[in-house]
């Protein structure tokens, strides 16, 4: 399993993009052509996008630790994640407006199915508002919060250990049709899961968990 940890850095918050030290508004900037700037920017921001899709295509589930401040591309990681833990004193904020820019790289996408409330989508994007642990976990971003890092982690561990544990032929088939009917209708969900299981369900995993139930011991899974 793969656990990925939102830490803390000597600013105390995850920030998102760099207004300074980053290639892509110097370059910008720089530029004085329009067309220029915009076939810069249309090779850019995909490659941007990309290193946040990268965590929804991992064929691992992803769990995200967060404690401190969240802002701006640290929620466009966030969304990416299967997984949401967060501390007490964790704050977040799509902060994008406040730079004069609309979110570019997956949090307008994202955010919204998880979250599923369209109005307080909207609040939270349109006024940058900051919303803390406890709205986090009200609205279904974050699933737990802990007291405190330690404690956190701690949690973060045991659900990765937890997890892996169980089929791998199971629990990254269960991502990938997660991520699919997030994005299709039930009736082409349902197709795709009937598809993908015409394989899967013809795995060794299948026989060694039905075992391990029937002798109540602990199955042992062939690693992916």
């Amino acid at each position: 399993m793969v656990a990925l940890a939102c830490d803390r850095v000597p600013a105390d918050h995850v920030a998102g993009l760099d207004l300074v030290d980053n290639e892509v508004f110097p370059k910008i900037m720089g530029e004085t052509e329009l067309s220029r700037k915009a076939f810069f920017l249309a090779k850019a921001i995909p490659k941007l996008q990309e290193s946040f899709n990268v965590i929804e295509k991992c064929p691992k589930p992803v769990i995200a630790a967060v404690h401190g401040a969240c802002i701006g591309g640290g929620i466009d990681m966030l969304s990416a994640c299967d997984i949401r833990f967060c501390t007490q004193d964790a704050w977040f904020q799509i902060k994008e407006v406040d730079v004069g820019l609309a979110a570019d790289l997956g949090t307008l996408q994202r955010f919204p199915k998880i979250v599923g409330n369209d109005s307080l989508v909207r609040e939270l994007t349109y006024t940058a508002r900051k919303f803390y642990s406890d709205e986090a976990k009200s609205i279904g971003f974050v699933s737990r919060v802990l007291l405190d890092k330690e404690q956190m982690l701690r949690a973060a561990l045991d659900t990765a250990i937890v997890i892996a544990s169980k089929s791998p032929i199971a629990v990254q088939g269960s991502k990938v049709n997660l991520v699919y009917s997030r994005d299709h209708g039930v009736n082409d969900g349902l197709d795709y899961i009937s598809k993908w299981n015409l394989a899967m369900l013809q795995s060794d995993d299948v026989m060694k968990a039905a075992g391990a139930m029937m002798s109540k011991s602990k199955p042992v899974f062939s690693k992916l």
